[in-house]
């Protein structure tokens, strides 16, 4: 047990302050999406919601009027709620892209993270060392955020031992939190107590959260829940926890704040002809998009046969000659299908399924969603929030215990 004592102790004590960090900023970011809707809603919703959306191909055709001839649009994603505008994404730069109200046609603006959440995110994963973070090599930061994370899943552990003999005693004690012995009593029990009331949660955030860290950690991880790690093949449509894996959609069809490019509502859905590309246009409201030639002059057609054969799809996302439909239903938010399409005649055909996908990318969007809480709704979210918060707690009331033992145990030296 003194063993374990020193191993709490001597690991926690360095280490706590990029504990403390690392989860204050994490618990940060679980509700960036809705906070960046709220507080930007002039962008990410429409002024009001009108009788039929523009066709695709005229509204594409309007960004990209807009643009700079170095810039082409790579995808447009529809959201389920015909409140939400559509979201282009932008060749470069990375990740750009800007929202386009589908009733009006006028460009509200472009995606831009709010400045507290870019801090925040840069803070849990490479503790704001800007030293190119996407590169391919081991900045420090990252190196520090990893070594952070496993030191504290030993430190749980290790306090889990330490703890266990005194609460078979008296386990209602052991999970009390009180004023009853003063300030000191109730930091020492938000230290233990809140360590067990938060455990199964900042251990799941840890040990997922490692993947990203290091190379070794993750084949291990895939290779004890009985996953080969491969190269991402499908993630929903796009990958990246760092997007996040972390940040939330990213190459290819990604939605904003991590969400996935996908459609749905009436948003985009238009009566007229067969599509055929080149009609004559009359009233710009044929589904090719009524530009003869038009580089988008199928995707009306694609999303429309795409939402008639996945209605509660949460976003649908479609490009020059590719489109993915994320799920929504398997408690793994990134699960997506994807799908290829002839740009001449708008065939479609399923590239990969998810439920087809390989067994690590599978593996892959459930670590994401375990992580950030997203597998089980608002309800695991808030829950996540809660575990995250007391995680950061841990180490300040560590520190505080260490300190009036340290000074305890210099006045006891003192007298004798």
């Amino acid at each position: 047990m003194k063993f374990f004592r020193k191993i709490h102790l001597w690991l926690s004590v360095p280490f706590g302050v990029f504990v403390t960090l690392i989860c204050f900023s994490g618990a940060m970011l679980i509700f960036e999406p809705e906070i960046t809707r709220f507080v930007r809603s002039d962008i990410y919703y429409v002024a009001a919601v009108g009788d039929e959306a523009m066709p695709m191909g005229e509204l594409m055709e309007r960004v990209k009027s807009s643009l700079p001839d170095s810039v082409s649009i790579t995808g447009v994603t529809v959201f389920a709620d015909s409140e939400r505008t559509y979201q282009v994404n932008l060749s470069k730069p990375r990740r750009a892209s800007v929202f386009v109200d589908q009733y009006t046609g006028e460009i509200t603006g472009r995606y831009e993270r709010i400045g507290f959440f870019a801090t925040m995110f840069k803070l849990h994963r490479w503790l704001l060392d800007s030293a190119n973070p996407h590169g391919d090599g081991m900045k420090v930061g990252k190196t520090l955020v990893g070594i952070s994370t496993l030191v504290f899943v030993i430190a749980l552990i290790s306090g889990v031992v330490i703890w266990w003999p005194r609460a078979r005693k008296n386990l209602r004690r052991s999970l009390s939190i009180s004023f009853a012995n003063g300030w000191r009593g109730f930091w020492k029990g938000l230290h233990v107590a809140g360590g067990m009331y938060a455990l199964i949660f900042v251990l799941a955030m840890a040990l997922t959260g490692l993947t990203w860290s290091f190379n070794w950690y993750r084949t291990g991880f895939y290779a004890v829940c009985g996953v080969e790690h491969t190269p991402r093949g499908i993630q929903g449509t796009a990958p990246s926890k760092d997007k996040p894996e972390k940040d939330g959609l990213h190459r290819g069809g990604r939605g904003e704040h991590g969400e996935y490019a996908s459609h749905g509502g009436r948003g985009g859905r238009h009566d007229g002809t067969n599509g055929e590309i080149d009609g004559d246009n009359r009233g710009g409201h044929r589904r090719g998009g009524g530009r003869r030639h038009s580089e988008f002059g199928r995707w009306q057609q694609v999303y429309d046969e795409l939402h008639d054969q996945n209605p509660d799809a949460p976003q649908i996302t479609i490009g020059p000659e590719t489109a993915s439909v994320t799920l929504g239903t398997t408690g793994n938010p990134r699960a997506a299908d994807r799908y290829e399409f002839n740009r001449r005649s708008g065939e479609i055909t399923p590239a990969t399924l998810y439920a087809d996908a390989s067994e690590a990318d599978h593996l892959r969007g459930w670590i994401y969603s375990v992580h950030t809480g997203s597998f089980g709704g608002l309800f695991t979210r808030i829950l996540w929030l809660l575990g995250a918060l007391l995680g950061a707690s841990l180490p300040i009331t560590g520190y505080y215990i260490w300190i009036k033992h340290m000074g305890k145990k210099k006045n006891h030296s003192a007298i004798h």
